[in-house]
């Protein structure tokens, strides 16, 4: 029994073919051709990824860390006791760390726009994993429709079957009770 789109997006999803997205049509042939629909988002998208993406990534990963965080609180701490106390006379950056601020400063310029641009990657990355989602929901959706099908036309079948049955072993029972020469209901 060949099925077309046409046929499965009006009996399955109460919408003309023509309505579809492009995401739902090729759902609907998936299940036509019964072929799965699930990939790996992550391979397809670490192939597309530049120099700039992939640094970006391993740059926001190493910012957003406890062990960049507890470093860098190190490096902090070393530097104003380096500053105020060890080299007190000598200090190349004394009290009130001008130069630390400026050296902070340069890096959170650098850092926040490489942070976000990882974000905009992530967002991206969400919103492919959501229509990936959507498609392998759409398809388990629509393959269970198709079994309540298959399972109503069996037991349709069934009890069709057992119809007929009943109609034989009734006029089969008439035919011995009239051999036996019995009259009315037992």
């Amino acid at each position: 029994m060949a099925k077309t789109i046409d046929e499965l997006s009006s009996r399955w999803l109460k919408r003309a073919s023509g309505s579809l997205s492009e995401e739902e049509s090729r759902v609907l042939q998936s299940a036509i051709d019964r072929k799965p629909v699930s990939r790996d988002i992550n391979e397809s998208i670490a192939g597309q990824a530049s120099v700039g993406d992939r640094i970006a990534d391993n740059m926001a990963r190493v910012g957003g860390s406890w062990a960049f965080i507890i470093g860098f609180l190190l490096f902090l701490a070393v530097w104003t006791a380096g500053n105020a106390w060890l080299l007190s006379r000598d200090a190349f950056d004394p009290y009130p760390f001008i130069f630390l601020n400026l050296i902070l400063s340069m890096i959170a310029a650098l850092q926040a726009p490489i942070i976000m641009m990882s974000q905009n990657r992530q967002a991206a990355r969400d919103r492919l994993d959501a229509a990936h989602d959507y498609e392998v929901n759409l398809k388990a959706e629509i393959e269970i429709m198709a079994l309540h099908e298959k399972l109503d036309e069996l037991r349709r079948r069934e009890i069709l079957s057992l119809q007929t049955e009943i109609a034989e072993l009734s006029a089969h029972l008439k035919r011995i009770d009239a051999r036996l020469g019995w009259t009315g209901d037992r």
